[in-house]
């Protein structure tokens, strides 16, 4: 994005002091809830996080309820059984379940619920895009994270975990980094756009219809063992967001 500004490929942001204190709170509800999410995905398998996040619409319609005061109907509030449900289901038979990769995805939901709901907050009145709103968020989550990156690991740990990852990849190591960089980047700018124009709960229901696509493609590419009783527990959060979706119309 910085090259996209020099280059004026995008239009670069107008913005002030008090859009910086504001972003603040996005920034670091972002930042813990990637870290979180990574680390579910570091001890458990990655269908398995995503099966987790997939209640994320619970956890917006609660947070929204009890912190923000906002009320739904009925039918919202039954929506969230089966996803609730589904997902208890689907931990609770697990295979490799491990209680830091399911933490980590319960406090990725709750993370991501309040970077939405600040970020739809912040983004109202404001003359940033929803493309440059995200890129903002990005160099200050950076700027938080850094120096947690470095007190936590250090570069000796990066000097190691690297020459790990070489030794069990190969080159191509550098190429999964970038590719992986370029998509989601992307992912998380057509997302910022996307909420640019839709509520946050209507932006929890696309991205849980988004990880349906993940938790499948993850688990014919991984191989990951999956018996029936979880296929049943997937199927119904799959099923409850697909109500709730109804439900909000």
């Amino acid at each position: 994005m910085l090259f996209s500004w020099v280059t004026c490929l995008v239009e670069a942001p107008k913005t002030d002091l008090d859009f910086w204190k504001a972003l603040f709170p996005v920034a670091v509800a972002h930042t813990i809830g990637h870290v979180a999410a990574t680390v579910s995905m570091s001890k458990v398998a990655v269908s398995f996080t995503h099966i987790i996040k997939s209640a994320e619409p619970a956890f917006s319609v609660l947070v929204s309820r009890f912190i923000l005061g906002e009320s739904f109907p009925m039918p919202v509030y039954l929506s969230l059984l089966p996803i609730i449900g589904g997902c208890g289901l689907a931990a609770a038979t697990e295979l490799n379940f491990n209680m830091i990769g399911f933490m980590g995805a319960m406090i990725s939901n709750l993370a991501f619920v309040f970077r939405n709901i600040f970020s739809k907050r912040g983004m109202k009145g404001k003359s940033v895009s929803g493309m440059n709103y995200y890129a903002c968020l990005s160099i200050m989550s950076l700027v938080i994270l850094t120096p947690f990156a470095i007190a936590m690991e250090g570069p000796q740990m990066w000097a190691t975990g690297w020459q790990k990852a070489l030794a069990d990849v190969g080159p191509n190591v550098l190429w999964w980094i970038g590719a992986q960089s370029v998509f989601y980047h992307l992912y998380n700018q057509v997302s910022y756009m996307s909420l640019d124009q839709i509520s946050p709960l209507t932006f929890s229901i696309g991205n849980t219809m988004k990880r349906i696509s993940v938790i499948v493609s993850s688990i014919i590419i991984f191989r990951t063992p999956v018996r029936p009783v979880n296929a049943l527990g997937a199927a119904i959060a799959i099923f409850g967001t697909f109500l709730y979706s109804q439900v909000q119309r």
